[in-house]
C-alpha cells in the first residue's frame, strides 16, 4: 500500500508542526526513520499483567507477534490495556468488559496505527478487545492465549474448574480432607494459559477462530507449547499484509460469519457465556443477533467435541485431534464456506485439507455426544426475555422437572444459609436466586452454579435444579438455568418468587414456569419496591445507567448503538 495511503501517514507524513513534532517524538522514543517511516503501523494490544495466570506468558507472546511484524516490513508498538482476570478480579470481570472494550477502541482510534494484533483468551477479553476493534474498524487478528497444560492428581487428569467444583462438593461431603485439597491446589493449574476445559476462555477463541480473525488453528494450541510462539509471529505477519489488502474487520465479521460462529460454539458443547459475548460483538458489526438464533441454530447441529465439562476429553486433546479446523469440517454443510476470513480468500480454502485425527475426540456426525447444540433457550413467565440452560451438562432427569422453590435474596445469603437443616431442602427442590444479574450483581457474577446443601451432597446427591439471573463459568455442570431476564433487580418476574411456588423446567419444551396465578403475580409486582442503587458514582453508576439486559448482550447503549464517530484530526 503507498505511504499515503497509510492511516499513519496523517501523523507521520503531511507537512507542518505536527507531522514535525511526531517525527521528533518517535526519534526519542530511539527508532531511525526507516525503521517506521511509510510502513503500516500495527498496535499490539497486551492484555499481560502479573496477576493474571491465563495472560502471564503474553509478555513473551508480544514479543513474538513483534517480531512477526517487523518480518512482513511493518512497524510494531506495543500498547497495555486492561487486564480482566477471571481468577482476581471481584465482584466479577464481566462488570469490565464494556470498559475494556471501550479502552481499545479509543486507543486504537486516537493513535497513528493502521491495524492491530490483539492478545487476549481470558473469558472476557476475548469479546472485549474484539468489540473494540470492530467499533473502530481496522484490519486486525486476534492472538487467543492458549490453554493450561492438563491438570494432575494421584495419576487422574484434571480439568481446570470443572473438577475443582467436583473435588469442592467432595470436601463438603466429607470424601476428602485437607491434605487432598492442598494436593489439589498444585495440580489443577500447572502452567500459563486458559482454563483446558471447553470453559468461556476455550469457547471464546473457538468463536474467534470461527468467525475468521485468528491464524488458523490458533485457538487450541496449548499456551506453553513452542506452536503457541510461532502462532504469535504468524499473526503479526498477517496483521500487516491485512492492511496491505485493505481487508477491515467489517469484512470478515458479517452475519454468515456469526452464525457460523453461534453452530460452532454450540457444537463444540461450548460455555453459555459465549451466548450474551457473541450477542454484543455481532451488535458492534450492525449485525443483530438474538437468543432465537442460537436456539434455531442449535436445533440443526450436534454436539461433536467429547470435551470437559460435558464431556472426558482436555483442550490438549482436542488440539492434536485437529483442532477447530478439523472439527468445522464435521458441520461443514452448516456453514458458510465461502466467506472470507483474515487468513484466507474464503472459510472453505481454510479448511481445506484439515483432518480428524482422533475420532473419540472430534465425532463423527453418526456418533454424537448429544443430537442438539449444547445451549437451549428457554421462555414462559419466570423469563419473558429468554434464560439459557447447558442442557447436556445436567443429569437427564431434571430436563423435565416440578419442584417447590427455596428463594435466596442475594448470593451471601444463599452462602450463609444453604447448610442450614431448618430449610428442609431436598433433592427435588427449586433453588432460586435473586439478585445476581447485570445491574443486581453488580456485573451478573458467575454465581449460577448454586452449592447445593451438605446433607445432600452426603447422600450423594450431586445435581439440583437452580435458576437465576446470574451467569455461570464455563467449567461448571448442572442443570442451571441461567441469565433469566429481565433480571430481578430491576423488578423481572424472577423478583416476584416466593418460598413453595412450584416451578416447572422444561427443556424439550423450551419452557420455563412459575406455577402461580397471573392474578397473584399482579399483587405482588404491586407490592414490590426497587431495591437502592449499588453505585452513587464512579464507573459502576455509568456501567449501571447504560448496561442493557442479557438477552441484548450486556453492552453499553451508547456503545451498541449505530451511529458515525469521526476519526481524530491528526495535524
Amino acid at each position: 500500500m503507498p505511504a499515503e495511503r497509510l492511516r499513519s501517514h496523517q501523523w507521520y507524513g503531511a507537512g507542518g508542526l505536527r507531522a514535525f513534532s511526531h517525527r521528533a517524538r518517535t526519534r526519542q522514543l530511539g527508532y531511525l526513520p526507516e525503521e517506521h517511516l511509510g510502513k503500516p503501523v500495527i498496535a499490539v494490544l497486551n492484555t499481560w499483567s502479573d496477576i493474571n495466570p491465563c495472560h502471564v506468558h503474553l509478555r513473551d507472546r508480544a514479543q513474538a507477534v513483534k517480531r512477526g511484524i517487523w518480518q512482513a516490513g511493518g512497524f510494531p508498538l506495543e500498547f497495555p490495556v486492561a487486564t480482566l482476570s477471571e481468577t482476581f478480579q471481584k465482584p466479577t470481570p464481566m462488570l469490565y468488559r464494556n470498559l475494556l472494550a471501550m479502552e481499545t477502541e479509543e486507543l486504537l482510534r486516537s493513535y497513528p496505527v493502521d491495524g492491530a494484533v490483539l492478545l487476549g483468551g481470558c473469558d472476557k477479553s476475548t469479546p472485549a478487545l474484539l468489540m473494540g476493534a470492530a467499533s473502530v474498524d481496522l484490519p486486525a487478528v486476534f492472538v487467543p492465549a492458549g490453554p493450561m497444560l492438563p491438570g494432575h492428581w494421584r495419576n487422574e487428569v484434571l480439568g481446570s474448574g470443572t473438577d475443582m467444583w467436583k473435588y469442592w462438593d467432595d470436601r463438603r461431603a466429607g470424601l476428602i480432607g485437607d491434605r487432598e485439597l492442598a494436593e489439589l491446589e498444585t495440580g489443577l493449574a500447572r502452567s500459563p494459559g486458559t482454563c483446558m476445559t471447553m470453559g468461556t476462555a476455550s469457547t471464546l477463541t473457538a468463536a474467534a477462530e470461527a468467525l475468521g480473525v485468528t491464524v488458523p488453528g490458533a485457538s487450541s494450541i496449548p499456551a506453553v507449547d513452542s506452536g503457541h510462539e510461532r502462532m504469535a509471529a504468524a499473526a503479526g505477519r498477517l496483521g500487516v499484509g491485512l492492511v496491505h489488502r485493505g481487508l477491515r474487520l467489517s469484512g470478515v465479521l458479517t452475519r454468515p460469519a456469526y452464525e457460523d460462529a453461534v453452530a460452532a460454539v454450540l457444537a463444540l458443547g461450548g460455555s453459555t457465556n459465549a451466548v450474551i459475548h457473541l450477542i454484543a460483538l455481532a451488535g458492534r458489526s450492525g449485525v443483530r443477533l438474538t437468543l432465537d438464533d442460537f436456539d434455531r441454530i442449535a436445533r440443526t447441529v450436534p454436539v461433536l467435541a467429547d470435551l470437559r465439562p460435558g464431556g472426558r476429553y482436555l483442550m490438549e486433546d482436542f488440539h492434536f485431534a485437529g483442532g477447530l479446523p478439523a472439527f468445522l469440517t464435521r458441520i461443514a454443510d452448516r456453514l458458510h464456506l465461502d466467506r472470507p476470513t483474515v487468513a484466507h480468500r474464503t472459510l472453505r480454502e481454510q479448511l481445506s485439507g484439515a483432518l480428524v485425527h482422533n475420532p473419540e475426540v472430534i465425532r463423527p456426525r453418526e456418533w454424537p455426544l448429544a443430537a442438539e447444540g449444547g445451549v437451549a433457550v428457554l421462555r414462559g413467565n419466570l423469563c419473558p426475555d429468554g434464560a439459557v440452560i447447558k442442557h447436556i451438562a445436567a443429569e437427564p432427569r431434571l430436563l423435565r422437572h416440578t419442584g417447590p422453590a427455596v428463594v435466596f435474596p442475594d448470593y451471601r445469603t444463599l452462602q450463609r444459609t444453604i447448610d442450614d437443616p431448618s430449610l428442609g431442602i431436598t433433592r427435588d427442590h427449586v433453588l432460586v436466586l435473586q439478585n445476581a444479574g447485570p445491574i443486581g450483581g453488580p456485573g451478573m457474577p458467575e454465581y449460577g452454579m448454586l452449592p447445593l446443601p451438605a446433607h445432600l451432597l452426603e447422600q450423594g446427591v450431586r445435581d439440583m435444579v437452580r435458576i437465576s439471573d446470574a451467569r455461570m463459568s464455563g467449567t461448571s455442570y448442572g442443570a442451571c438455568v441461567l441469565h433469566i431476564a429481565p433480571e430481578s433487580y430491576v423488578g423481572g418476574p424472577l423478583a416476584l418468587v416466593r418460598d413453595g411456588d412450584l416451578v416447572t423446567l422444561d427443556v424439550p419444551a423450551r419452557t420455563l414456569r412459575l406455577e402461580v396465578s397471573d392474578a397473584e403475580l399482579a399483587r405482588r409486582r404491586a407490592a414490590w419496591t426497587p431495591p437502592p442503587e449499588r453505585y452513587e458514582r464512579g464507573y459502576g453508576a455509568l456501567y449501571a445507567e447504560h448496561v442493557t439486559q442479557a438477552d441484548t448482550g450486556c453492552d453499553f447503549g451508547f456503545l451498541a448503538r449505530r451511529g458515525r464517530v469521526p476519526d481524530p484530526y491528526a495535524g
